[in-house]
């Protein structure tokens, strides 16, 4: 079962085996959480060569990072190889969508959709579907190089999901 839905204010996206994810600050989180994400990511980049290494270099045992390495990931991991859709408000000046694209094609975004309103006032609201499995930079990277566009005026997530 693949799902999203808003929960309260809050995103959470049902898995194929029920599972609920939530989405939640890192300041929210246990520390041992944090240290497993930490563990995590030194085994990912090869930085180190076991989890007993990885557990005592971040400073948490090899039981909480067994406990928690299963059911915790960074939310760049979760938008991996998925389909994320943005929300944008545009000032309508020349080359303004054109300058966006060619952003979000740059980092390797696949464009599947666009929906562009009709300019009022000067201004239109765009919502791009796109595929990010071939992205070369997270997330927050992207966000941060659309916000930095000439006549954008907002960027917002509206979904994440399996693609």
């Amino acid at each position: 079962m693949r799902d999203h839905r808003s929960d309260k204010g809050g995103e959470w996206w049902m898995s194929a085996k029920n599972e609920k994810f939530y989405l939640v600050r890192e300041d929210f989180l246990p520390d041992g959480m944090k240290k497993t994400l930490e563990a995590k990511k030194l085994l990912e980049n090869h930085k180190v060569d076991s989890i007993h290494e990885a557990a005592r270099q971040v400073g948490v045992s090899r039981s909480v990072f067994y406990k928690y390495r299963d059911a915790v990931f960074p939310f760049q991991h979760m938008v991996k190889e998925q389909m994320i859709t943005l929300f944008f408000h545009l000032e309508d000046q020349t080359g303004t969508l054109s300058h966006l694209l060619s952003v979000v094609a740059n980092v390797g975004c696949n464009i599947l959709t666009i929906h562009q309103t009709i300019p009022i006032q000067g201004k239109a609201n765009v919502t791009l579907s796109l595929n990010t499995n071939g992205m070369t930079v997270e997330i927050d990277q992207l966000l941060y190089n659309l916000k930095q566009i000439e006549f954008v005026n907002q960027v917002e997530i509206l979904s994440s999901g399996v693609s």
